[in-house]
């Protein structure tokens, strides 16, 4: 029986495991995908929100601003792209002023730093490009920018490297109580385990009414399209600018990206399909139309790709955290600012879990790990010194991000490492490009057959039936 069944390698539940593995527990994660961080941790804004429009005494209020205050330090800790640049709320009309007064003085009552509210004339020397009809902002300074899918890989990986074990491509199917614990059913066979933790994101609801039928609870997917523009309007902005919450959320954004694109989005449209991560013709016209109030002369036709999301949006809009029935915790409900909230989430995730199984620290816990080296960091005499050492750093793979072959093998080799396309782009940016990956990803295929011991048949863009070669030339012929 394991001690630790954590159903979810998105975020949350990495973060979840990396701090459960400062105890000494048998730790599992289960993924109905192929790798970490294939769901609403994949596709997001990519924002450290302060933590001011959380409602006040929330616990979605408390997990953020905690968690924001945790980035600085964990970045540096497991080597993650993490910038704090601040963020700008624009007030777009002095109607709105009051709005803007309640959104700073939540914050403060929240406990965020630093905030303020700013006149136009200091808004348009911080942000130039801003709406002419901005008549002031709130100015948060501890805001910042991270990449989801390096800050997930870093909790993954750091979890891994103390002890916890993953397994993907396996559906949770059921959960039922048995003696001392519960049974987790999957489709590849069932597991028994002391203690739950349900980090299912938008799935989460499915697995809480099986353990807890007589308290249900209905989690909406919420979809959210954005577009990302190329490194040559990275700067665009200089900041994180948001638009004064509406019905909906925090609007549509625009925000530079650690990897020095512009990102602009989303939407908020709530749907039933649970697997709906398409983007619709309305919602990126929703996008571009919104995306102007607050900016002006955004280089759109710098449009590199564009992409849905969804969060788990739960009515009552607040986390589910807390132990629903004895060894099953919810970790449910994880929608904006779960990205921000999760290194606050997955402390308070293990403290219940820590506590219900009575565990003891684990002395050989190490905090520390190294993120996949970007030779471009480097100076030319320690490049050089790198692929002499290592040709492998000496050959660009991907020619829009400068990604070499000595990047991927790292990212291929790591636990948990890549096995596809979409593996190896989102851990070193091979195929995110302006091209969108039409250039290298027959090379990528190559090293993965090649490290992997696979045939290149074998090799697919995201898991499961993602296939690119479904035959050949010369087996039609």
């Amino acid at each position: 029986m394991m001690d630790v069944i954590i159903i979810g390698a998105g975020v949350s539940g990495c973060a979840s495991a990396r701090e459960l593995s400062r105890y000494q527990a048998d730790i599992l994660v289960l993924d109905k995908e192929e790798d970490v961080c294939c769901g609403t941790s994949k596709a997001n804004s990519a924002i450290v929100h302060a933590g001011f429009d959380a409602a006040h005494g929330s616990l979605m209020a408390r997990l953020n601003v905690e968690g924001s205050r945790r980035m600085p330090a964990l970045a540096r800790e497991l080597d993650f792209a993490y910038r704090q640049c601040g963020s700008l709320v624009v007030c777009l009309s002095e109607e709105d002023r009051p709005k803007l007064q309640q959104l700073y003085e939540n914050g403060v009552q929240n406990g965020v730093e630093g905030l303020r509210i700013i006149e136009r004339d200091e808004l348009v020397a911080m942000e130039p490009n801003v709406s002419d009809d901005a008549v002031a902002a709130l100015w948060a300074p501890t805001g910042g920018i991270v990449c989801p899918f390096g800050m997930t890989y870093a909790f993954a990986e750091n979890a891994a490297k103390n002890g916890v074990k993953f397994q993907f491509d396996t559906t949770v199917t059921g959960v039922e109580p048995v003696a001392g614990g519960w049974r987790v059913h999957t489709d590849r066979g069932s597991y028994d385990t002391r203690l739950v933790v349900n980090a299912a994101g938008v799935y989460a609801d499915v697995l809480h009414n099986m353990a807890a039928p007589a308290d249900p609870m209905r989690i909406i997917p919420r979809r959210g399209d954005y577009f990302l523009l190329d490194h040559t309007a990275g700067d665009h902005v200089r900041h994180t600018v948001f638009q004064l919450p509406g019905k909906y959320g925090k609007g549509v954004l625009v925000t530079p990206t650690v990897h020095g694109n512009l990102l602009v989005g989303p939407t908020a449209i709530d749907v039933e399909d649970k697997e709906a991560t398409n983007t619709t013709a309305a919602g990126l016209e929703e996008v571009r139309a919104k995306s102007g109030l607050a900016v002006k002369d955004l280089p759109m036709r710098q449009t590199i790709t564009s992409f849905a999301g969804l969060r788990a949006h739960e009515p009552r809009h607040d986390f589910f955290i807390g132990e629903i029935a004895p060894g099953f915790v919810d970790c449910a409900a994880i929608e904006s600012p779960g990205l921000s909230s999760a290194p606050a989430i997955g402390a308070m995730v293990a403290d219940l879990a820590a506590k219900a199984l009575h565990l003891e620290k684990n002395p050989a816990f190490d905090p520390t790990r190294k993120g996949i080296l970007d030779p471009k960091t480097l100076s030319f005499e320690e490049r050089a010194e790198l692929i002499r050492r290592n040709p492998a750093y000496g050959q660009i793979i991907c020619r829009c991000e400068s990604v070499t072959e000595g990047e991927i093998i790292d990212a291929i080799h790591r636990v948990p490492g890549a096995r596809s396309l979409d593996g190896v782009k989102r851990r070193t940016r091979a195929g995110m490009g302006r091209c969108q990956a039409g250039f290298c990803s027959p090379r990528v295929m190559e090293i993965l057959a090649r490290e992997l011991n696979l045939p290149l048949s074998a090799i697919t863009k995201s898991g499961g039936d993602s296939k690119i070669i479904v035959g050949t030339n010369k087996d039609a012929l």
